[in-house]
């Protein structure tokens, strides 16, 4: 589904806003943010500002049919593309972009050095095998993303002396990147390169941006490790493609479908690493998405920017 075009409510705001809380397993600690921020609990029907802390979104659909005096909608996750859905395009809505980048920054560097090195492999073996093995150190890493992940993940890489390349949307230079490339010139980053990164938003442009003829490019000792979205990739393709040796691993914490059924053929290939979607540690999570509520609703009542603040018309 195309995302809807961004537009603000007309209605001005009222003199005392309130928020609303949901869904009720939530309810808890979703509350105590709001009130860290200076605001006040009220009713759905009655909120100008909605806290969703997650579950099904066909509740969260049900819950907008709700609302009489809603301006501003704060979702859970950095990824939004699973709410189009239940997006009312005339209201504000706010993401958790930026809060999970380091953490989900470590776990792709914490899965590059694991797939490099067959970790997985040593540890499950009581044979005492040594393996030749890759390096980060001078690698040539490409990053599909420009975002704060990308951001935290060259901080993390920057003492291994590494080649960056950056696929983006906009090309503007970067600093510790050599090259900065469109999404039309993706061929030639994922050329050469010893590691590549998902780190995009789902949108209609990058759904199945890796598929059997990325794969193909890219080198057949290369790991492709993906921390975006499942549908990034053709599962399928890639499930051949490690078969085939079409390239030399992969770490995945997202998966298409997920989760991933138990019999699915990519839990089998020992080059290949799942994790269940925990780039971002639920335990981590919900304090830094506490923070990130307790600053909104301060910003909102305040009249401020907003943070995360999603881009309809882009997608996130």
């Amino acid at each position: 589904m195309e995302p809807p075009s961004h537009a603000l409510v007309s209605e001005p705001r009222r003199r005392d806003p309130g928020f609303a809380v949901a869904p009720p397993e939530h309810a808890s600690w979703l509350h105590d943010a709001v009130v860290a921020g200076g605001g006040r609990i009220d009713a759905i029907d009655e909120a100008e500002g909605l806290i969703w802390g997650g579950g099904d979104v066909a509740n969260l659909e049900i819950v907008m049919h709700q609302t009489r005096h809603l301006r501003w909608v704060q979702l859970p996750s950095a990824g939004v593309d699973r709410y189009w859905t239940a997006i009312d395009d005339r209201l504000t809505w706010t993401a958790a972009k930026g809060i999970f980048d380091e953490h989900v920054a470590e776990h792709v560097l914490g899965l590059s050095i694991v797939g490099f090195r067959h970790l997985t492999q040593g540890a499950r073996t009581t044979e005492w095998i040594r393996q030749d093995a890759r390096t980060l150190f001078d690698a040539r890493v490409t990053i599909l993303g420009g975002g704060g992940i990308a951001a935290a993940l060259l901080r993390l890489l920057s003492p291994f002396r590494v080649r960056a390349t950056v696929i983006r949307r906009r090309q503007v230079a970067t600093e510790g990147v050599e090259r900065v490339l469109p999404l039309s010139r993706l061929d030639e980053g994922l050329s050469n390169a010893d590691l590549v990164v998902l780190a995009l938003p789902l949108t209609r442009e990058t759904t199945a941006v890796i598929g059997e003829s990325q794969l193909r490019t890219m080198r057949e000792d290369a790991w492709l490790i993906n921390v975006g979205r499942g549908k990034l990739v053709v599962t399928d393709d890639l499930t051949r493609g490690l078969r085939e040796g079409w390239i030399g691993g992969a770490g995945l914490d997202v998966t298409d479908p997920e989760p991933l059924p138990p019999d699915h053929p990519l839990w089998q290939f020992e080059n290949c690493i799942i994790t269940p979607h925990v780039a971002n540690p639920p335990n981590l999570e919900r304090e830094l998405l506490a923070s990130l509520i307790t600053e909104n609703v301060r910003r909102y009542l305040n009249g401020d920017p907003l943070l995360g603040v999603i881009d309809l018309g882009l997608g996130y």
